[in-house]
């Protein structure tokens, strides 16, 4: 692109770098007024200058220093039970640690299967963790770990016990401090119902990733059954029932359905 004016406006516009950068992409063109175009939409774009962005906002490209780090996600890591949830979740921790970084685990305090304050996987591996209840206040406990000292990530196993106003929370964390966040938990309950964070983190998460696991029958298995002591699957019983990973079996939706008796009428 030549320097010269544009003649339907009588300026010069463009410097020697934006020039070359313009002949890389803009498109083929035949006219020098098709060009000026093009070059107007480059150089004028908001996201381009930081116009119409409020100070301060991850829109104000002017110095902002948070801008030379990636923004911050929350992720929600689904599945059925006995999937390797907690697996993925240490191992992801440990690939940090192994850099030099530090992570901040959490927990549902009513998980108790591997002890007190602690996240273990069925293959042997554990780590200790902080627990919460569904009173505490999850963005407060994320910013006073942030200043006590730097957190690459933030994780939270059994995340389906969140309610709804902590997945709320950490979204706010996630914005507000910058901080990732990867929550892990259960999608469905037994009787095939969302848990409360489990439908939370579905509706705000940024990412989802399912943590996968086989059916019986080589499908994948997306739903859970929960069997009594006869064996059957109950239709019935508290959403929450920590411990008795024996009791429970999944399956793909249609053995789900077999087992449930949920047959066309």
């Amino acid at each position: 692109l030549k320097n010269s004016p544009d003649r339907a406006s009588g300026q010069n516009w463009t410097s020697p770098r934006q020039r070359s950068k313009l002949d890389a992409a803009a498109p083929a063109v035949d006219t020098r007024r098709d060009r000026a175009a093009f070059a107007l939409r480059v150089t004028a774009s908001p996201y381009r200058r930081g116009i119409g962005a409020q100070p301060g906002t991850a829109l104000d490209r002017r110095g902002d220093p948070r801008l030379s780090r990636p923004m911050a996600k929350l992720y929600f890591n689904y599945s059925t039970m006995n999937a390797g949830k907690s697996t993925v979740l240490l191992q992801a921790s440990h690939n940090y640690i192994e850099r030099g970084m530090q992570t901040y685990l959490l927990t549902a305090h009513l998980d108790t299967r591997a002890g007190e304050a602690r996240i273990a996987s069925r293959i042997g591996i554990g780590a200790v963790a902080d627990t919460f209840r569904t009173t505490d206040d999850l963005f407060a406990r994320v910013k006073k770990r942030l200043q006590n000292g730097p957190c690459a990530c933030v994780f939270v196993d059994e995340a389906q016990f969140l309610t709804r106003s902590q997945v709320w929370q950490l979204a706010r964390a996630v914005d507000d401090l910058n901080v990732p966040i990867m929550c892990f938990g259960l999608r469905v309950d037994f009787l095939g119902e969302l848990f409360e964070g489990s439908a939370a983190l579905l509706a705000l998460a940024d990412e989802m990733r399912e943590v996968r696991t086989i059916c019986h029958c080589g499908k994948k298995a997306t739903m859970v059954v929960r069997r009594g002591p006869d064996g059957k699957a109950l239709r019935e019983g508290a959403q929450v029932q920590v411990g008795g990973n024996e009791t429970y079996v999944s399956l793909c939706r249609r053995h789900w359905r077999q087992e449930m008796c949920d047959t066309p009428a």
